[in-house]
This record gives structure tokens, C-alpha cells and sequence, in this order.
């Protein structure tokens, strides 16, 4: 008799979810099949004239054939990412009745339903949202059809399940960060805001065991496992950053700089470049300052702390890099969803800028990027909406994320920002325990 209120209050639950739970199924497969028309059209001069594509069966399909005999593309100039990026690019190799183009894309489907699954279930708990399994099923649309041709999902599925398995599993959390780092550096971010103590002892042992592990096996199956980081010290600035954005508005005040294709991006090249560059590197030693001075300065984590860190250092290391590319925002799309599936984020107006962003992005590149290119009026403008809304993001997250962890989270005082600021709740103060699921 007992049981029989729990009963009927879990039937009632679950009758709420199915037509979600079916809702984000309809659209996951409507967003994907319009993704995958916009590929087999991918030779329209509006969707990039195959140039999206291209990338796949021209440059991933070349290193392939290296790759399957141990070897690195070590000079290769467009090389720029660490070994843990051999698997992935080999990975085609598990569907031998398709081509490579087709096997990559099924397989970046495959992980983009993992990374649904893993948002639904975790928003599918008690006390948590769907919110974030419905920005991404969403949002990726956005982009057209670029996820389905860069490996970018398969990079943002690690750093998703790295945080969504924190609350079971520290060491698997700490493992798949690391996973995610060895193919993009920058999942290793996601564990900049786990708790003091013995969780973030727990994920950052495992992820340097992972990390020593996984590099010797990479140093004995591949040659010349770090040459990336040559490459990296070459790159200039990209004309999608927030220093490509500021050249592009110089040409109009008679700067000479000309763009050109280096190291698989659209570069200026010219007079005050390097300075440009340097700059943005300086920025990026500020961010990681900031981080640093929170990580000293925070005393109370809530259960989305983890999540709402990894997606503030993410966009601040994003928005001083020298090189802003339209992939990027998946990275961002994912761990924005992350953030909410927890009801206690204090990032839900960083996950719209986030989400606006995107859909600019999609204009900047494919649609209009000879208007970026040649650094018109209308380029400007749209690389100005679009880095404004990142800078926005940034600015705003690392905000919320500082006030909602600091000493007094509920002594803020009270203004014109504070309509901007997490509601006080019961954070959990705590040294040595893990955020609750």
C-alpha cells in the first residue's frame, strides 16, 4: 500500500517523458536527414562549392593512407593535432563495405547519436533537464552539413561523456578528458572545475596514467608522434578570429595585408600580423591567469560547476585563439547542452549567445565566405555580429561562473547585473565531495 503513491507519481513521470523522449527522436531525424541532403549537395556554390566536403575524401582520405602504415603525416603543413587523432581518421577502416567519405560520415552519425543519448539520459534523471539534449539535436543543424565533415563530434563526444560520467565515475571521467585531449587538446579543459579534493585527485591521476599510457603506445604504433607542435608555432592569424576580424576592418583603412591559404585555414599575411598574433597568445595567458585565480578564489560548488567551468574555459580559450574555426562552435554547442541537463547551470544565457553564434557561424562559412575572404563590408559585419556574441558569451560565463562559486555566493550586491546572476541556492561547500547527479 506504501508503494502505491510512488507508483503512480513514477507512471505519471515516465507518461510526461515518452512524448519528449519521442519528440527529440522525430527531430534528431528530421535535423540529420536535412544534414545529410545539404552534404549530397554539397557542390552548390551557397553551401561552399564542395569545399566542406572536400576536406573528408581529399586531405582526411590522404593522411588515411600514412596512417595505415604507421606514419604521421609529420610535414605535412596542415598537420596541427596529436596523435589521438590517428585513430579517429583511421577509424573508416571498421566499415570495409563503404568508401572512406562514407564510412566517416556514418560514424560521426553514430557518435552524434551517442552524444543524444548520453544528454537524454542524463536529463531523463530526477532533478535534471532535457533542456540540453534539445540544444543539441538543434542546434548542430545549424552548422549545415560541416559536423558531418569534420571529426569535431567525435572530439566533443569525449569531453561531453567525460562530464556527464563525473558524478559515477572521477577516473572515467579523468580517462575520457584525456582521450579527447590526445585528438584536440582542449577537452583536457573539461576537468579544470571539478571539485577540491578527492574527485579531482581521483579524474587527474587517471587522466596522467591515460595520458602516459596512451602516449608510449602511440610512440611505438606511429612515427614522429609530436610533430604537430612544430606546426602550431607557424600559424598565423586566421581571418575568423577575433585578430582576423580586426585586420579585416583595417583593409578598409588602407592596411595592405593580403589573405592566403596556410596551414589549412585563410591566414592575413602582412605588416603587423605577427603582432596581431602575439597579442592573442598574450590574451590566452590572461585566460588562463583568470582560471587559474578562480580555481584559488572558488569555495562553493553547485552540481553544474564542473560543467559550467569546462564550457567558461572553452570559450575563453576560443575567443583569444588565433584561429576561430566554424567547427568550433560543436565544441561549444556540446558543452553548453551539457550545462543543461542540470537545473542548477548558471549558463542558460550563455547557451543562447552560444546558439546564435552558431547560426551566424553557418553564414560566415559556407554561405557567404568569399564575403569573409575578401574582407568586404558585409564579411566585417557578419564576423562582428558573430565574434561580439562569442566575446558576449565569454565575458558573461566566466561572470556567472565567478559569482556563483566565490566566498559569499549569496551576498552579491544588488544592481543592474544582478538580473545576470545565478539565483542563490544551497551550493554545496565541499572539499572532497563530488557534485550530485
Amino acid at each position: 500500500m506504501n508503494l502505491a503513491p510512488h507508483t503512480l507519481m513514477t507512471t505519471a513521470v515516465n507518461a510526461v517523458r515518452r512524448p519528449r523522449h519521442l519528440a527529440l527522436a522525430t527531430a534528431w531525424l528530421a535535423g540529420r536527414a536535412l544534414m545529410l541532403w545539404l552534404l549530397a549537395h554539397n557542390s552548390l556554390d551557397v553551401l561552399g562549392g564542395g569545399r566542406v566536403a572536400g576536406e573528408v575524401w581529399r586531405l582526411y582520405h590522404r593522411w588515411y593512407g600514412g596512417l595505415a602504415h604507421g606514419a604521421l603525416p609529420a610535414h605535412d603543413p596542415l598537420w596541427q593535432y596529436p596523435p589521438g587523432a590517428g585513430p579517429v581518421l583511421l577509424s573508416p577502416a571498421l566499415l570495409p563495405g563503404l568508401t572512406y567519405f562514407q564510412a566517416f560520415v556514418v560514424l560521426t552519425l553514430a557518435t552524434d547519436a551517442a552524444v543524444t543519448a548520453a544528454l537524454v539520459r542524463a536529463g531523463g534523471r530526477p532533478g535534471r533537464s532535457l533542456l540540453g539534449a534539445a540544444v543539441w539535436v538543434g542546434g548542430l543543424p545549424l552548422l549545415l552539413h560541416l559536423p558531418l565533415a569534420r571529426y569535431d563530434v567525435q572530439v566533443t563526444a569525449l569531453a561531453v561523456i567525460a562530464l556527464l560520467t563525473l558524478s559515477r565515475s572521477p577516473r572515467a571521467c579523468g580517462a575520457l578528458a584525456t582521450a579527447g585531449a590526445l585528438v584536440k587538446v582542449w577537452p583536457v579543459l573539461v576537468l579544470v572545475g571539478l571539485a577540491k579534493g578527492r574527485t579531482a585527485r581521483s579524474a587527474w591521476a587517471w587522466a596522467g596514467m591515460t595520458a602516459a599510457v596512451a602516449l608510449a603506445l602511440f610512440a611505438v604504433v606511429f612515427s614522429d608522434p609530436f610533430s604537430f607542435l612544430l606546426q602550431q608555432s607557424g600559424r598565423g592569424v586566421q581571418i575568423e578570429s577575433f585578430g582576423g576580424t580586426v585586420l579585416g576592418l583595417a583593409t578598409h583603412a588602407g592596411w595592405p595585408g593580403t589573405v592566403r591559404y596556410r596551414y589549412g585555414a585563410m591566414e592575413f599575411t602582412g605588416p603587423y600580423v605577427s603582432s596581431v598574433a602575439d597579442a592573442s597568445l598574450a590574451l590566452t595567458a590572461v585566460a588562463f591567469g583568470l582560471l587559474l585565480l578562480w580555481r584559488i578564489r572558488a569555495r562553493h560548488w553547485a552540481p553544474a560547476t564542473p560543467y559550467d567551468a569546462a564550457l567558461s574555459a572553452v570559450l575563453l580559450f576560443t575567443v583569444t585563439s588565433r584561429v576561430i574555426s566554424p567547427q568550433y562552435m560543436v565544441w561549444l554547442l556540446g558543452l553548453a547542452a551539457v550545462c543543461l541537463t542540470s537545473r542548477h547551470t548558471a549558463q542558460r544565457p550563455v547557451a543562447a549567445l552560444i546558439v546564435a553564434a552558431t547560426a551566424v557561424s553557418s553564414v560566415v562559412y559556407p554561405v557567404l565566405y568569399h564575403e569573409v575572404v575578401t574582407s568586404t563590408w558585409t564579411g566585417c559585419a557578419l564576423m562582428l555580429v558573430r565574434n561580439g556574441l562569442l566575446a558576449a558569451a565569454a565575458a558573461l560565463s566566466f561572470t556567472r561562473l565567478w559569482r556563483s562559486t566565490g566566498p559569499s555566493p549569496s551576498s552579491h550586491p544588488s544592481g543592474p547585473l544582478e538580473s545576470l546572476l545565478p539565483v542563490p541556492s544551497r551550493h554545496l561547500s565541499t572539499r572532497d565531495k563530488s557534485p550530485s547527479s
